[in-house]
This record gives structure tokens, sequence and C-alpha cells, in this order.
């Protein structure tokens, strides 16, 4: 991106900040937020859904348990890695559930090469 198409971008979020009353610390607060989320997510799904492992569980995952899929399969090991900007798209080769409604991709989430 060339510095001259930042800066407007830059001036157009600030310009939008300041009709909406949004402050940088409010910014800041609700990344914190998403990050302490994902921190207590125990369980995430290939779309990005996550649980924590406590309280009812959530549709996706009462689905995919009564479709034979290991709880385990959806353990989070380790620390997420950063997203790259780029989607790679869907290996329905290694997906348990390929050919099944529990499959489907939201359009917005595939890449489109």
């Amino acid at each position: 991106m060339d510095e001259r198409k930042r800066d407007s971008i830059v001036a157009y979020l600030r310009r939008r900040m300041a009709e909406l009353g949004i402050e940088p610390d409010d910014i800041a607060a609700s990344i914190a937020a998403d990050q302490e989320r994902l921190r207590a997510a125990r369980y995430r799904d290939a779309l990005g859904h996550t649980w924590d492992g406590k309280g009812d569980a959530p549709q996706w995952v009462v689905q995919a348990t009564s479709a034979g899929q290991s709880l385990e399969h959806f353990a989070i090991t380790g620390t997420p890695e950063p997203a790259s900007g780029k989607s790679t798209g869907v290996d329905w080769r290694q997906d348990p559930f390929a050919g099944s409604r529990l499959a489907k991709v939201k359009p917005e989430q595939v890449a489109i090469s």
C-alpha cells in the first residue's frame, strides 16, 4: 500500500471515530478484550468459532460431536498463529465433514484467486 493511500485511510478512520465518539483507548480496550477471549478459548473450529469449554456447548460443537467428531479434534494447542493477511482457503482433503452441511464455508471466508 502506498503512503498516500495509507494516509487517506487513516484520515477517514479518524474522521469516522470522531463522528461516532470513539477514542483510541476504546479501540485498545476492545482489542485487549478480544485477545483475552481468544486466550481463554480451549476449542476452535475451522471457521474461527471458539468455546472455552465451560457451560453449554455451542451449536457448532454439538453438531460436530453428533456427527462423530471428537472434541479433542478442536482443542487449541499453543498460541494461535497471526494471520498472514492472505487466506489459504480450505483443504477439503483433511476435512472429516467434507460433503456434509457442516463443511459449508461462507463466501466471505474463501479467497478468490
